[in-house]
Order: C-alpha cells, then sequence, then structure tokens
C-alpha cells in the first residue's frame, strides 16, 4: 500500500508547485511534509452541547482520527450541525428536526467535496443526523463509513426520556404528582448517548449496520465504553481498505442492502421513520425504493424484538445478550437476508456473520422466529380516501388491529395537546392533527408530546391519532402518520370535520373517512389553500422544494 497513491481526490488540492497556497493553510492546521501524500480522511463529526445525544462525539471523533492517523492516512475533523428533538419537541423550534436532515447532507457534501477529502468516516447520535451524514456520503459516494455514537443507559427505575413524556400526561390526569414528575425529570436521562428504546436513533443505526455501512456490532454499543472506543479506532484500519479497493457507497448500497435493512427494522420492531430515512437514502444512492416494498417485504418478515416503545426492554439490555449480530444470523440462517451483500469491512454479510454465536439461553429479548410477537410487520402502509397515496402506521398488535371512532380535528400540534391535557379528548376520538406535513407545518414535526400525553393519561387503548406529520421512535399507541397528500396540498385530510366518522384498519391496510365520494369531492372543491407559514429563510426554502412524505421528503427530487 505505502508504494501505490491511493489519493483520487486530495491530491487536486495539494500537489504541485500552483497548490503551495493550499498546502501552506493546511501546515497551519497540523499537516507536515509526509500527510500530503497520505489519503485525507474527512472525518464528520456531530458533536454539540445541545442533545445528550452527541454530547460526547468529540472524543469518539478523536478516536476515529488516531485510528485513521495509526492506518497510514491522514485524518481531518470538521463538524456538522444537529438539533435534539427531545428538547425542541412539540415546540415551534420542532419544525426545523427534518430539515436538518438535508442540511446535514449538504454539509458532508459541501465540506468534504470542497476538501477533495478521499474517503469520508461520520459519527451520529441522534436520529436525524444519522440519514443525513449517509445521504451526504452517498452524494460524494467516495469510501465511506458510518458510526453509531451508541446509545445511552437508562434512567433510575427502567426510566427514559419517553418516560418524562407520559410522566406529563399523568400529571395532567392526575395519577403523576409534582414530586414524581420532578424526580422522573431529574434522573430519566443520566448522561451522554441516544435515547435509549428501539426509538428512531438505535432503529437508524441498526438499520445502517445491516445495511452494512458501519462495522459489526456499531449500532449496539453503549455510548460511553470501550466497545463503542474501538469501534472508532477499528474505522481507521477499515476505511483504509476501502480506499485501497475503491470500495464505495454504490457497492453496499444496493437494493438488497436497502431490503436487509428493511427486513432488520421490522424484526426489531423500529421506528416508522426508517421509512421516511430509507425512501430519502434510497433516492439519494440512486436506488429504487417505494412504499410499497415495505409491505411486499413485511409480508414475510416477523416481529421479534420486544423493545420499547411498546415493548419491555432497553436497548443497553439488548446490547448485554449481543447486539443485532445474533438476530442477523438467525434471520440469514433462515433466508430472510441477503448474505451477499457487501459491506464497510470489506467483506460479505455472510462472511461478517459466520462466526456469531447464538444468543444466550434464557433471554426473551428477541423472540425466535417460531414464536414472534407478530408474525409480519408491525409498519403498515395503509391507503384509502384518506390518504390516496398512502400513509404509515406503527401497529404490533398490543393495540388492536382496527380502529373506528369519530374525528376531532386540530389545526396543529399545540392545539392537540391542550385538548389531550384539559380533558376534551375523550375515549372513541380518532383525533386528526393537520398541516403538519413537510410544507404545512413545514418540517412535519413528530408528535411525541400528544401520543405521549395520551398514554400517561389513560387513554392509549381508546383513541386514535392521525397526522400528515409524523411520530418519534417513542411514540406507541393506535398512531397513523405521514398521510399523504398532506393537508397543505390539498390531500382529503384538509376536508375532515369533526364528528366524522373514521375507520382504520391493520389488516386490510385501510384508512377510511366514511363520507361517500361526493361529499369529500364537494368539501375539497371548497378548499382554500392557506398561505405558506413562512416566506424567508430556511423553512421558506424546504416548502419549496421539498418531496411529499410518501417520496421519503428529499429537497432534489424536482430538481431537474
Amino acid at each position: 500500500m505505502a508504494d501505490k497513491d491511493l489519493r483520487k481526490y486530495s491530491k487536486i488540492v495539494v500537489d504541485g508547485v500552483e497548490q503551495a497556497p493550499s498546502r501552506a493553510m493546511l501546515r497551519a492546521v497540523g499537516f507536515e511534509d509526509a500527510d500530503f501524500k497520505k489519503p485525507q480522511i474527512g472525518i464528520a463529526s456531530t458533536w454539540s452541547m445541545v442533545t445528550p445525544c452527541n454530547m460526547h462525539i468529540n472524543k469518539l471523533a478523536e478516536d476515529v482520527n488516531k485510528g485513521t492517523d495509526n492506518a497510514g492516512g491522514k485524518g481531518i475533523i470538521y463538524n456538522v450541525i444537529t438539533i435534539s428533538d427531545g428538547i425542541s419537541m412539540g415546540t415551534e423550534g420542532m419544525k426545523y428536526s427534518l430539515v436538518s436532515r438535508e442540511v446535514i447532507a449538504d454539509s458532508v457534501e459541501t465540506v468534504s467535496g470542497c476538501m477533495g477529502h478521499d474517503a469520508i468516516i461520520t459519527i451520529g447520535g441522534c436520529d436525524k443526523n444519522m440519514p443525513g451524514l449517509l445521504m451526504g456520503m452517498a452524494r460524494l459516494n467516495r469510501p465511506s463509513i458510518f458510526i453509531y455514537g451508541g446509545t445511552i443507559q437508562p434512567g433510575p427505575n427502567h426510566t427514559n426520556v419517553v418516560s418524562v413524556f407520559e410522566a406529563v400526561g399523568g400529571h395532567a390526569a392526575g395519577k403523576v404528582s409534582d414530586i414524581e414528575l420532578k424526580e422522573i425529570e431529574d434522573t430519566a436521562i443520566p448522561g451522554p448517548g441516544s435515547c435509549g428504546g428501539m426509538y428512531t436513533a438505535n432503529t437508524m443505526a441498526s438499520a445502517i449496520e445491516a445495511m452494512g455501512m458501519s462495522l459489526p456490532n456499531s449500532s449496539a454499543q453503549d455510548a460511553i465504553s470501550p466497545e463503542k472506543e474501538n469501534d472508532c479506532l477499528s474505522a481507521g484500519e477499515a476505511i483504509m481498505h476501502l480506499v485501497e479497493h475503491d470500495i464505495k457507497p454504490s457497492d453496499i448500497m444496493t437494493r438488497a442492502a436497502f431490503e436487509n435493512a428493511i427486513k432488520v427494522t421490522i424484526a426489531l420492531g423500529g421506528s416508522t421513520n426508517a421509512v421516511l430515512h430509507l425512501l430519502a437514502m434510497a433516492h439519494t444512492i440512486g436506488v429504487e425504493l417505494s412504499l410499497d416494498d415495505f409491505t411486499e417485504l413485511g409480508r414475510s418478515i416477523p416481529m421479534l424484538a420486544d423493545l420499547k416503545p411498546s415493548g419491555k426492554y432497553l436497548m443497553s439490555e439488548l446490547i448485554k445478550i449481543g447486539g443485532i449480530q445474533p438476530l442477523m444470523k438467525m434471520m440469514l440462517d433462515a433466508g430472510m437476508l441477503d448474505g451477499s451483500c457487501m459491506t464497510v469491512t470489506g467483506k460479505t454479510m455472510a462472511e461478517n456473520l459466520a462466526n456469531v454465536a447464538p444468543y444466550p439461553d434464557g433471554q426473551d429479548i428477541i423472540r425466535p422466529l417460531d414464536n414472534p410477537i407478530k408474525k409480519d410487520s408491525h409498519l403498515r402502509v395503509l391507503r384509502g380516501n384518506l390518504a390516496p397515496t398512502g400513509s404509515v402506521a406503527k401497529i404490533t398488535g398490543k393495540e388492536g388491529l382496527s380502529f373506528t371512532g369519530n374525528a376531532r380535528v386540530f389545526e396543529s400540534e399545540e392545539d392537540c395537546m391542550k385538548g389531550i391535557l384539559d380533558g376534551t379528548v375523550v375515549k372513541d376520538d380518532v383525533l386528526v392533527i393537520r398541516y403538519e406535513g413537510p410544507k404545512g407545518a413545514p418540517g412535519m414535526r413528530e408528535m411525541l408530546s400528544p401520543t405521549a400525553a395520551i398514554m400517561g393519561a389513560g387513554l392509549g387503548e381508546s383513541v386514535a391519532l392521525i397526522t400528515d406529520g409524523r411520530f418519534s421512535g417513542g411514540s406507541h399507541g393506535f398512531v397513523v402518520g405521514h398521510v399523504t397528500p398532506e393537508a397543505y396540498d390539498g390531500g382529503p385530510i384538509a376536508i375532515v370535520q369533526n364528528g366524522d366518522r373514521i375507520s382504520i384498519d391493520a389488516e386490510s391496510n385501510t384508512v377510511s373517512l366514511e363520507l361517500s365520494d361526493a361529499e369529500i369531492a364537494a368539501r375539497l372543491e371548497k378548499w382554500q389553500k392557506p398561505e405558506p407559514r413562512y416566506k424567508r429563510g430556511v423553512l421558506a426554502k424546504y416548502i419549496a422544494t421539498v418531496a411529499s412524505a410518501s417520496e421519503g421528503a428529499v429537497t432534489d427530487k424536482y430538481l431537474g
């Protein structure tokens, strides 16, 4: 390797007399003569102190840099932004959450593209920055590895961030005292790492590992652990192997790899956000993927993991029994996964899993294939006259498989939250939250605050909720999101009225407004498109460019 020039992009920036100014500036940030002949590895760190998910990633980035330098590359750390869903949840600020995915992808493409990095390692620790990082790497299509920042430890009494949200609803219902609420607030989130259940962060980390874009076990390591440190150090050697053999994201992120990711997501009972993000990632790398693929693949894949939010266990407990590698080996042996897919190890999935031991006897976190929690997918793509181009629900079966009730309509998440906390919402309601889609909100806010308040108020089994927004991975209950077309685009959800009957059926995969076609058409004819809520800035640009949720809510689909 030492005699072979592995620099495909950086040599354009640093070689030759005319690039002396470039070299001069790089010397100021630590380059020495020998470094200019090494492949430059961009290390995109999402470190910040805005969220516990990312507060430790500066240390992980230093470990990656050390591993890269040890392996013969020249690591260059740079930062990209991150936001916190959990902190901004239920506020106007949450409208920036999904937008941040695009900003992060733009940042990785911009920095590594500009600076001529020969390869890229990205480190993510919260749900939007992970798909954003993958999309940025996919756009440049240079040898790349993703590293997960790792999961958080649970708080006392098995608590986590969702415990706090649900305690708010319990407090409003008189079931949680002021003292109890304060105690949960003080202790549920004890330190660094991503939210502890099979919420969106752990879902996406698992999907990315199943896709082959992170090293084995990267998704199943505690944020502060020797294993996570070794994951970062090992990435340096792995990235140099990818550079030497010119193995790029397009060689790994194939159609078969996306199918593997979807199947593992289903087996784990993962978040509905995985649908949105996998669609976006597939679009970015040029793989054809649609909502219908989730339905088709889900017919033969069971849900096996008893993980929160609908289950009992946290990610830290799955880590202790081996993470997702034994699950993938079990699925591979059963013919459910394509073991021929290339991964960032430079080996196939089957080669990576060859010596993985099964789960220990007696564990009940991951069920055997012949005794699943649900025999097919919990991710349901529902269509009908209320969602002609699709919607996404997470139905584990614990909520029941169908629900019919009376519409109670809210024009925003805040209005719905008030209705739950003041007792307006009652049994047999189907809550309709609209104008919260990608364009209407804008930004397609997550509805963890209302769904958690419903649970905390004891209404989880007696009301349903549908929205053109989306849900946190921590949401559970009978909830349907990603309704398309969204209200802002004149979808039928825009003309629902209080008292209309709505039926949701997760077996026939339908969501229906019990009105005649003529009545729906008449109401739509009277509907008037609202003014956009933002006219300047990043949210205005997002409204102008974002595609439907059924297409991944990407911002470059219709640019020509």
